[in-house]
């Protein structure tokens, strides 16, 4: 994977709004779900590409230092051909001295060379180390995210599970409500209060013909009194006790 592509992926998963896409989700759980694999394989994905990418920069700088330490070598062994050529010279053996002054120009050209190389590898190395430091930071935010999507799937869930419960509390009261006419506790109260009715009727109605009997009562008391005058008169003695009772 090239390290734009790596960028790219972890600026784009980095920008996303998980809360707007959420919102934009028929079903949220399941979005969810696919952006935690996504996020997951994303992750693994980057891992490996840095961790390529990690090991390109350490080549580099392995490179950088053989040249870096080259150089000094190459340094070494003019100063030593030089040296070596000035005693041959001091001693009036010319021709080693030019032999050994050639030796130490040779080695001056190599250090030159393993000093240019190592020059010419010191920016590639220092933009190499800063892509390394930003793909390592992305990667952690990318991880960071992850935890948050896992959180807030965990959070969804449980909302859903306690909504669900909610719902079928509200479903049991309801079927338990005595106010609902349709229930079978509303019907049997209403079946209830219809005989208490009937009851209340039959006792009205038997009053009633308490109230009739004892009026009939009094009825045959007020006859029986006139039969007893009506006798005392035809024997002669009810007129005094009419009319004693006329006076007094």
């Amino acid at each position: 994977m090239a390290k734009q592509s790596i960028f790219g992926r972890i600026s784009q998963l980095l920008r996303a709004n998980i809360n707007a896409l959420i919102d934009q989700a028929e079903d949220p759980e399941k979005m969810l779900d696919q952006m935690v694999r996504d996020f997951t394989n994303s992750i693994a994905d980057a891992e490996s590409a840095i961790a390529e990418t990690i090991g390109n920069l350490r080549l580099l700088e392995d490179d950088h230092r053989e040249d870096v330490e080259a150089a000094a070598e190459w340094g070494d062994k003019a100063l030593a051909a030089s040296r070596q050529a000035d005693q041959y010279r001091a001693a009036g053996n010319t021709a080693d001295a030019d032999k050994f002054d050639n030796l130490a120009k040779v080695a001056l050209q190599r250090q030159i060379s393993s000093e240019n190389e190592a020059k010419a590898a010191e920016p590639q190395i220092a933009a190499q180390t800063e892509v390394v430091e930003k793909l390592k930071a992305g990667l952690n935010g990318m991880k960071e995210r992850l935890e948050q999507l896992k959180t807030k799937r965990a959070e969804l869930i449980a909302r859903a599970k306690a909504a669900q419960a909610q719902s079928q509390v509200i479903d049991a009261v309801k079927s338990v409500d005595i106010m609902d006419p349709t229930s079978e506790v509303s019907r049997f109260e209403e079946k209830i209060r219809r005989e208490e009715a009937r009851v209340r009727g039959q006792q009205e109605l038997a009053a009633s013909s308490l109230d009739a009997q004892f009026e009939q009562l009094d009825d045959l008391g007020e006859m029986t009194e006139v039969e007893a005058r009506l006798a005392a008169l035809k024997s002669g003695g009810g007129q005094a006790a009419v009319t004693s009772g006329a006076e007094g």
